[in-house]
C-alpha cells in the first residue's frame, strides 16, 4: 500500500463530518483543533509551560484539517510548529539561569529589526513557492507563516513582544479562513486575538512585577522569575 493511501486512512477519521456551522462542514480535526487551540493560547497567557504539550495536539488536528482545505503553508507550518514546540518546551523548562526555568523577557531591538527584515524576503519566497503548489491563497498564507515562525521563536524565548506578532498573523488570518468556509476556525482566531491582547497585557504585569530588567550579554533583556 502506498504511503498516501496510508496516511489517507489514518486521517480519515478526523475529517469526518460533524455537523455544519454556515457553509462550515465541521471536522473532528476542526472541532479538536478548535479545542486544544484554545486551551494552549490560554495557557500561553498565563505562562504555564504545557502550552507546549497541548500546542504539540493542536498542530497534529490542524495538520490534517488545513492540508485538507488546500493551505499548504498553514499546514506545513504545523510540523514546524511542532518541531519548535519541543525546544521551546526544553528552553522554558531549562532555559533560565543554571538550567532552571526561564522568565518572561523583552526582545532586543536587534532582534526586532532582524525579524522584521526576514518577514519580506520569507514572505515574497513562500508566495513563489506557494503559487507554483497550487495553494488557494498563496500570499496571505505566505505572509500569515512568515509573522507565525517570527511569533513561534520568540514565545519559545518566552520574549514578551511575541505577542505583537500573533496579533498581526491573527489579523490576516481571520477574514482568510471565514473566507475558506473554515468558519468554526475563523471563530477560534477571533477567540486567539482576544486572548492575545489578555496575553500581552498578563506578561507585562508579570515583567514589571519581577523588578528591574537585567541585560543579557548579547542576547535579549530578561526579568527575574
Amino acid at each position: 500500500m502506498a504511503v498516501p493511501d496510508i496516511l489517507a486512512g489514518l486521517t480519515e477519521p478526523l475529517n469526518h463530518q460533524l455537523f455544519h456551522l454556515g457553509q462550515d462542514a465541521v471536522t473532528w480535526s476542526e472541532l479538536l483543533g478548535f479545542a486544544t487551540g484554545a486551551v494552549c493560547v490560554w495557557l500561553c497567557v498565563r505562562a504555564n509551560v504545557w502550552n507546549f504539550p497541548v500546542g504539540i495536539a493542536n498542530n497534529l488536528f490542524f495538520l490534517v484539517l488545513f492540508w485538507s482545505a488546500r493551505l499548504y503553508a498553514d499546514a506545513a507550518l504545523q510540523i514546524v510548529y511542532l518541531l519548535l514546540a519541543a525546544c521551546g518546551w526544553y528552553v522554558w523548562l531549562r532555559g533560565g539561569d543554571r538550567r532552571s526555568r526561564r522568565p518572561v523577557g523583552h526582545a532586543s531591538r536587534a532582534t526586532l529589526c532582524v525579524l522584521a527584515a526576514l518577514l519580506v524576503p520569507a514572505t515574497w519566497g513562500l508566495t513563489v513557492l506557494l503559487t507554483r503548489a497550487g495553494d488557494s491563497a498563496p500570499f496571505w498564507d505566505a505572509l500569515t507563516t512568515a509573522l507565525s515562525l517570527a511569533a513561534q521563536w520568540l514565545l519559545n524565548a518566552k520574549l514578551i513582544e511575541n505577542w505583537y506578532f500573533w496579533i498581526a498573523a491573527d489579523l490576516v488570518y481571520i477574514p482568510l479562513y471565514f473566507a475558506r468556509g473554515l468558519d468554526l476556525t475563523g471563530i477560534v482566531y477571533v477567540l486567539f486575538l482576544a486572548m492575545c491582547l489578555v496575553g500581552w497585557r498578563s506578561w507585562r504585569r508579570e515583567s514589571r512585577a519581577a523588578g528591574p530588567r537585567a541585560e543579557v550579554p548579547g542576547a535579549d533583556r530578561t526579568v527575574a522569575a
